[in-house]
């Protein structure tokens, strides 16, 4: 077959299928093939955002797991603290952090222990006998406020029973002070 008639047998297929064919290849105007590489670059810049931030999303989720992994030690420790009693807990907190942070190994029943041997006036509460749920105002706090609703309403009664003009105004000048 010399190359006239191949070039025949092309053209035939041609008209067979409406397109043009080398060696079993299909021709693409270059027009389309120009968009076909576009949009090929265009999904291949698009998979390379993807993967980036696919890599700082994963980047966050370790970032945030590790936060949450610290938050739940707290609080573990924060409830051992208050187990143990610790009157002053923000201070005894942070002094067992540090203590948990230089030695990685330690339990934190053995960190509270030692606090509570070394700094007993963090844990004033326990050796009080008192409970951490039952922490209340101090006593002055109430006494002080008890004392003054009845002198509040022994002024009332006072203004009540004379009438006088005077002791009404003592009584709503100590009222003021209430509302």
């Amino acid at each position: 077959m010399n190359q006239v008639d191949a070039d025949a047998q092309v053209m035939s297929e041609d008209k067979d299928d409406g397109e043009e064919t080398v060696d079993n290849l299909r021709l693409v105007p270059v027009a389309e093939s120009i968009r076909y590489r576009k949009r090929a670059q265009q999904s291949e810049r698009k998979v390379e955002e993807l993967t980036e931030q696919l890599k700082e999303t994963k980047r966050k989720a370790e970032e945030l797991s590790g936060y949450a992994k610290q938050l739940e030690g707290e609080q573990r420790l924060t409830r051992k603290l208050v187990d143990a009693g610790a009157s002053d807990l923000e201070a005894a907190l942070l002094m067992a952090k540090k203590r948990s942070a230089e030695k990685k190994d330690a339990d934190l029943d053995e960190i509270v222990e030692q606090l509570k041997a070394e700094k007993t006036y963090l844990f004033g509460l326990a050796e009080a006998g008192h409970s951490s749920e039952r922490v209340t105002r101090t006593t002055p706090a109430k006494d002080r406020l008890d004392t003054g609703r009845s002198s509040l309403e022994k002024a009332a009664k006072r203004a009540a029973m004379s009438g006088s003009s005077r002791d009404l105004q003592e009584y709503l000048k100590l009222r003021r002070n209430f509302l």
